[in-house]
C-alpha cells in the first residue's frame, strides 16, 4: 500500500505568495501611475493647445481694437470672453501697465504687473506659456502671455490664465477611482495569489516529507501528485527512483546474505577439517593427506570467491582501469578456448568457432575474463558429447558475438535475473560456481561500451549475445 505524505505550511508558500503579490503590486501600480500620467499630460497638453488658438483669436481682435487706439472695445472684448472664477484675460500697453481686464476690480489691488509671470517676456515679443498661481489668488493657473504686434510695431500684452481647480477635482476622483480598482485588483491577486502558491507549495512539501522518508530508508514508498506539469514528471520520477532504491536495498540484502553463506561455508569445512585433525586424524597418513586436501580445496575456493568479489565491486564502483589497446577478435576467443581446453576433453564436450576477421578496442585481459566466465557456464550446463558454438560478426557499428550451449536451457522466470549476484537458477542450472561469473562478464562488458543478452528455450540451451563497439 502506497504512502501519501501530509501537507503542512512551509516557508516556500510564504515566498512564492509574496513574490506574486510584489509582482502584481509592482506591475499594477507601474501601469495606474503611467495611465494617470498620461491621462494629466494628454489633457494638460490639450488645454494649452486649446488656450494658445484662443489666445492667438482674441490677440488678433485686441490688436485692431489698439491699432484704431479703441480701449472701450478691448474692455467689451475682455468682458465678452472673460469668466470671473475661471477664465481671466488682461491688455497691458508696451509699458506693462493695464489697459484693460475681465476683473477690473480686483485687478485694482496689484501695484506692479511685471512680476506677474510671463509680462516681462512677452514685453520683450516672447510668447510664455506655463502653471503659476493666480495673481490674487492661491489656486494653480494654467497661462499664457503674447505680445501684440501689429506692422512690427509693439502694441501691448495679452495675458490669458485658466484655473486647473476643476481639473484637479476631476483628476482626484479619476485618482481615487483607479486607487480602489487598484486596491480591488490587489485583493483579487490576492486569492489568486494564494490559490497558485498553495497549488505549487503543496507538492514541493509532500516531495520534501517523501525524500525525507526514503533518506531514512522507507523504500518503495508510493508518491501521488495529480498535476499535469513538471512536477507530476517529478514525482513519477521520485516514484522509480523509490522503486530502484527498494530493489537495490533487496539486492543488498540478498548479496550480505549470500557473500555470508559463501564464505561461512568454507571456513566451516576448513575449521572442521582442522579439529579433526587436531584430534588424531593426522595420524593416519591417508585420511591426513585427505584431509590437507581439502583445506587446500576450500582455501582455494575461499580465495576464487574473494577475488571474484573484489573483481565485481571494483567494476561496479568504476573503479577498474581498462588498459585499451586494439584487440584482434578471432585470437581473443581462441585464447579463451584454448585455456578451457583441458575441461573441455574432460568433459566431453566441443567447440566449434565462426568468427569474423574483427578489430576491437579494449582490454584484452578483462574480456578475456569475461569470455572465461561465458565459457565456463557454457561448460557447466552443456551434457557430455555436446558442442558449444561460438560465432561473432559485425552488425553496423558493432561486433556481435554469441555463445551457444545444448544444456536444458534456461527457464523463462530466470532469464531476467540470470546477470545478478550470486544467482544460480533452478537446480538444473546450478553447478559448482556460486553466481558471480555472469555478473563479473555483465560489469566487464558494460565498461566496455557494450551490452550483453541471454535467450533459450528449455531443452534446447541457451545463447549469449555479446554487443561491443568496433
Amino acid at each position: 500500500m502506497g504512502w501519501i505524505s501530509k501537507i503542512k505550511w512551509n516557508s516556500i508558500h510564504t515566498k512564492l505568495l509574496a513574490t506574486y503579490l510584489l509582482l502584481t503590486t509592482l506591475g499594477t501600480s507601474l501601469m495606474a501611475g503611467y495611465v494617470l500620467w498620461s491621462f494629466h499630460a494628454y489633457f494638460m497638453s490639450m488645454r494649452q493647445t486649446e488656450m494658445r488658438n484662443w489666445s492667438t483669436a482674441i490677440n488678433e481682435s485686441v490688436a485692431d481694437a489698439l491699432e484704431e487706439n479703441d480701449r472701450e472695445r478691448v474692455k467689451l472684448i475682455m468682458r465678452r470672453y472673460g469668466a470671473a472664477e475661471t477664465i481671466t484675460i488682461r491688455v497691458f500697453d508696451s509699458k506693462g501697465k493695464l489697459i484693460a481686464s475681465s476683473s477690473p476690480q480686483q485687478d485694482q489691488q496689484v501695484k506692479n504687473w511685471l512680476e506677474v509671470p510671463g509680462i516681462r517676456a512677452a514685453l520683450e515679443r516672447k510668447e510664455v506659456q506655463g502653471f503659476a498661481k493666480g495673481v490674487l489668488t492661491n489656486d494653480d493657473r494654467l497661462f499664457i502671455a503674447q505680445p501684440i504686434v501689429r506692422n512690427g510695431q509693439l502694441l501691448g500684452v495679452l495675458r490669458m490664465s485658466i484655473t486647473l481647480q476643476q481639473f484637479q477635482r476631476q483628476f482626484a476622483i479619476v485618482i481615487w477611482t483607479v486607487l480602489g480598482t487598484l486596491v480591488f485588483i490587489l485583493l483579487l491577486c490576492t486569492f489568486i495569489s494564494e490559490w497558485l502558491a498553495r497549488s505549487l507549495s503543496r507538492p514541493i512539501q509532500t516531495m520534501k516529507n517523501f525524500a525525507i522518508r526514503l533518506g531514512s530508508g522507507h523504500f518503495g514508498d508510493k508518491l501521488q501528485i495529480r498535476q499535469s506539469n513538471e512536477l507530476d514528471q517529478l514525482a513519477l520520477e521520485l516514484n522509480r527512483m523509490s522503486e530502484r532504491l527498494a530493489s537495490l536495498d533487496q539486492e543488498r540484502r540478498a548479496f550480505l546474505a549470500n557473500v555470508s553463506h559463501e564464505l561461512r561455508t568454507p571456513i566451516s569445512n576448513v575449521l572442521v577439517t582442522v579439529e579433526a585433525l587436531r584430534n588424531g586424524a593426522a595420524s593416519d597418513p591417508a585420511v591426513s593427506d585427505r584431509f590437507f586436501q581439502n583445506v587446500e580445496d576450500e582455501t582455494k575456493r575461499l580465495s576464487r570467491l574473494i577475488g571474484d568479489l573484489l573483481d565485481l565491486g571494483r567494476l561496479e564502483a568504476g573503479v577498474t582501469l581498462l588498459e585499451k589497446q586494439h584487440i584482434q577478435l578471432v585470437s581473443l576467443i581462441k585464447r579463451a578456448v584454448r585455456a578451457v581446453e583441458t575441461r573441455l576433453q574432460n568433459s566431453q564436450i566441443s567447440v566449434q568457432v565462426n568468427v569474423a576477421d574483427l578489430q576491437i578496442q579494449g582490454d584484452s585481459e578483462r574480456l578475456l575474463q569475461a569470455l572465461l566466465n561465458l565459457l565456463d557456464n557454457a561448460i557447466k550446463h552443456s551434457p557430455p558429447n555436446s558442442q558449444i558454438l561460438i560465432t561473432g560478426s559485425k552488425e553496423g557499428k558493432q561486433a556481435v558475438v554469441t555463445i551457444r550451449d545444448q544444456g536444458q536451457g534456461v527457464k523463462d522466470s530466470d532469464l531476467s535475473r540470470i546477470f545478478e549476484q550470486f544467482y544460480t537458477g533452478d537446480h538444473s542450472r546450478k553447478g559448482r560456481g556460486v553466481g558471480l561469473g555472469l555478473a563479473i562478464a555483465k560489469r566487464i562488458i558494460e565498461a566496455h561500451g557494450g551490452s550483453i543478452t541471454v535467450s533459450s528455450k528449455v531443452g534446447e540451451g541457451a545463447t549469449f549475445t555479446i554487443y561491443l563497439p568496433i
